[in-house]
């Protein structure tokens, strides 16, 4: 192939346009730098795309996970289920509130927790023992939140459902509707994050979702030092105007009116760049369905946001050091979270999940994102081409 990328391509890259720049320009020479409209309205607009009752936007994805085990009252103890094919703020939301992290494996088709392995947990454990289980949407592929409702509700569980990677994302429920990742019509609350190579971009920034409306009034106040200044919330009389009270211990959580009107531009065209991340994942599925010694993790599945585009090879360090040298910059996604020396020492060692670890050897996320180009694309599919067929690995 006779192509020279002109600029390096990495697994993922923000797209900021003149009409982002606009609003952020817009944003600084108005009267609220911070708490003022544009969060509201982002807030607003963004339940409005997943199609929840409410959301409360906040400084970024791990803070959201904080909020979230706050909100449900993990305790010293308690017992949280959750993958170990993830980031592990996923994870260390829980040991934040002194919680207790339990994971089970994977299904290696999808990278997605194997709620079979959940209910086998729950079974070998009285009920009670464990509190809750977070979800996470990985890669962009939502988990199936009515099969994991039900098991949660069988067993006395609350699910915050990580969907940093799949805003825009859906499972289809028995009933044959979809179902948007985050509407809040299965978990109890639904993260999101706005990291620049995620599909919205506030530089940093995060989400979370919810139907309940007493978790929303709670999260309120916890993004803002567990201040309230509502008058039929005030446990005193009021004295004035300025009169507020901190009424439990929250945190400054809070995100600046800037990042809210860019991720309000960003949203603007969600759709957009969406459709795109579909389009390419189709013309990668197509090619790489061509080439042996390449396998696609979860190809054509309904519903996937597709954040990552991530193919397995044998010899992943191989391809990932040859591609580097073709200014394609990929990245693995996850080192298994229990692997990571924290979680090594709190006891769990390797082959405590093989499949979450089998998949780790092979996995490499590859470049997606809306401004690649199809002659990016070719040449991204060409050198990986060349190092599989031509013997480089």
């Amino acid at each position: 192939m006779n192509f020279t990328p002109t600029r390096p391509l990495p697994y993922g890259r923000q797209n900021i346009t003149e009409a982002d720049v606009a609003a952020v320009t817009a944003a600084l020479q108005a009267d609220f730098l911070t708490q003022g409209p544009a969060v509201a309205e982002f807030e607003k607009q963004f339940a409005a795309y997943v199609g929840a009752r409410y959301a409360v936007a906040v400084s970024n994805g791990t803070a959201a996970l904080h909020l979230c085990a706050l909100a449900l009252d993990v305790q010293p103890g308690q017992r949280v289920i959750t993958t170990p094919l993830t980031f592990s703020a996923s994870a260390n939301c829980v040991r934040y509130c002194g919680g207790e992290v339990q994971f089970a494996d994977i299904d290696p088709a999808t990278g997605l927790i194997n709620l079979a392995k959940v209910r086998a947990l729950l079974e070998a454990h009285p009920k009670g023992h464990f509190s809750g289980l977070i979800s996470v949407d990985f890669a962009g592929l939502a988990v199936d939140l009515e099969a994991a409702r039900q098991l949660a509700d069988e067993f006395g569980l609350w699910i915050i459902e990580d969907s940093c990677h799949a805003p825009g994302g859906f499972f289809i429920d028995s009933a044959g509707q979809e179902q948007q990742c985050g509407n809040g019509n299965f978990a109890d609350l639904a993260i999101f994050s706005f990291h620049p190579v995620k599909h919205i971009a506030t530089g940093e920034g995060g989400m979370i979702t919810t139907n309940n409306e007493q978790l929303f009034q709670q999260l309120l106040r916890l993004r803002t030092h567990g201040i309230t200044r509502e008058p039929a919330d005030l446990v005193h009389e009021s004295e004035g105007g300025w009169y507020m009270e901190m009424q439990e211990l929250g945190y400054n959580y809070r995100i600046a009116d800037l990042n809210c009107a860019l991720g309000l531009s960003q949203l603007a065209r969600a759709d957009a760049g969406l459709a795109r991340r579909r389009q390419l994942a189709a013309q990668y599925d197509a090619a790489f369905a061509q080439i042996p010694g390449v396998t696609m993790l979860a190809p054509g599945r309904p519903g996937h946001a597709y954040h990552l585009y991530i193919i397995e090879v044998a010899d992943r360090k191989g391809l990932y050091d040859f591609l580097k040298t073709r200014q394609i910059f990929t990245q693995v996604h996850y080192i298994p979270v229990h692997r990571m020396p924290y979680y090594e020492g709190l006891g769990w060692k390797a082959g405590d999940f093989p499949l979450a670890e089998a998949y780790y050897t092979r996995c490499l996320s590859i470049p997606l994102f809306p401004t690649l180009t199809d002659e990016e694309q070719d040449y991204v599919v060409s050198c990986i081409r060349e190092f599989i067929v031509t013997g480089q690995q």
